[in-house]
């Protein structure tokens, strides 16, 4: 039986270069759309890359048109809190703009899945200080653009599932963490932001000692707590999400989390036991709108989608990490497939 083919915008990316190995080893062939602006056409392999921005409703529809495209998993857009406050208006372009191009291209040749790249992000700040696991029940209060132009793409895919038809799940992620086990594809930003690949960096000697913002938040040593789930596991839920019985005009959204959190000094523990070294860090003032804990309750995922992390363990998710940056071959080329122009 021939595989279908699933159009994977921001599939060059972390996570989206994960999620489209996923989808070929569940036996989908990946289609991924990229403009390569914070991709890498190398961690392309399990399909045809396409070179083309989101936001040009038409290299979208001809790209799904020229590969027969079933269903759409959308990460395309732009992550940074920092500068989405800085720079508000590119956070709306791209990260609103181009969820309503891919679904007027999707509703013009009748795709009717779809599975979006959402945030914790669009809780914002919990009243109670993020002490108790978030539940999607939760009012949704971002309080930076980058959530903002999240929660209202949120908004506007909900209204054209009940408008068009359209099957949708929002995954609202926590921290992604660690790498592809198997060495292939890992966390490459640059500039990189992530607390643990910059933590790596430092206790390598390969980067500057670490900043750890603030220390007296009311946590039990002082510093943020945080959700981190590997990668592989946010990896498979989307393949999950893209195989769910919702039904038509169906808007669902779940977080995805480990359930339990670890601050800034665990994490900075645990990659003193991963690399056998300590990583220097200095401790800096408070960021503005960090929440003190922010830790998912994933209760909506396991029953509606029946995924659990397979990486619970923090250890074991900052080996992976570790082991990704030990690569000989990091910041490297590798070979990628040919690109294709939109």
């Amino acid at each position: 039986m021939k595989p279908r083919n699933i159009l994977v915008t921001g599939g060059a990316g972390y996570i989206g270069s994960h999620t489209a190995k996923a989808l070929s080893a569940a036996g989908y062939r990946p289609v991924v759309f990229d403009d390569l602006s914070n991709g890498h056409a190398e961690a392309v392999k399990w399909g045809p890359l396409v070179r083309g921005d989101v936001r040009d409703r038409a290299a979208v529809e001809n790209c799904i048109r020229r590969h027969d495209i079933s269903a759409v998993i959308h990460f395309a857009g732009l992550i940074e809190v920092g500068r989405s406050v800085a720079e508000p208006e590119l956070f709306w372009d791209y990260n609103l703009n181009g969820v309503a191009s891919v679904l007027a291209a999707m509703r013009a040749c009748d795709v009717r899945r779809l599975v979006f790249s959402s945030t914790a992000a669009v809780y914002g700040q919990p009243v109670d200080g993020g002490g108790a696991p978030l539940k999607e029940t939760l009012p949704l209060q971002p309080i930076n653009p980058y959530g903002d132009s999240k929660l209202a793409a949120e908004r506007l895919i909900a209204a054209t599932a009940r408008a068009h038809g359209l099957e949708a799940v929002a995954l609202r992620y926590f921290n992604a963490a660690g790498a592809d086990p198997d060495g292939e594809i890992g966390e490459a930003h640059q500039p990189e932001s992530h607390l643990i690949p910059l933590a790596i960096e430092a206790a390598l000697g390969l980067g500057r000692p670490l900043t750890v913002f603030g220390q007296d938040f009311p946590t039990p040593d002082g510093s943020c707590i945080r959700d981190y789930i590997h990668v592989t596991d946010l990896a498979r839920a989307h393949v999950l999400a893209l195989e769910a019985e919702i039904g038509p005009e169906a808007f669902l959204a779940m977080n995805l989390g480990v359930g339990r959190g670890a601050s800034v000094l665990d994490i900075i523990a645990a990659v003193d036991r991963a690399t056998s070294k300590r990583t220097p860090y200095t401790v800096g003032p408070r960021r503005a709108g960090d929440p003190a804990v922010l830790v998912a309750d994933p209760e909506c995922a396991r029953t509606t989608l029946g995924w659990a992390p397979v990486y619970q363990d923090l250890d074991d998710i900052l080996r992976t990490a570790t082991a990704w940056r030990l690569r000989p071959a990091f910041g490297r080329r590798f070979a990628g497939p040919p690109v294709e122009a939109a």
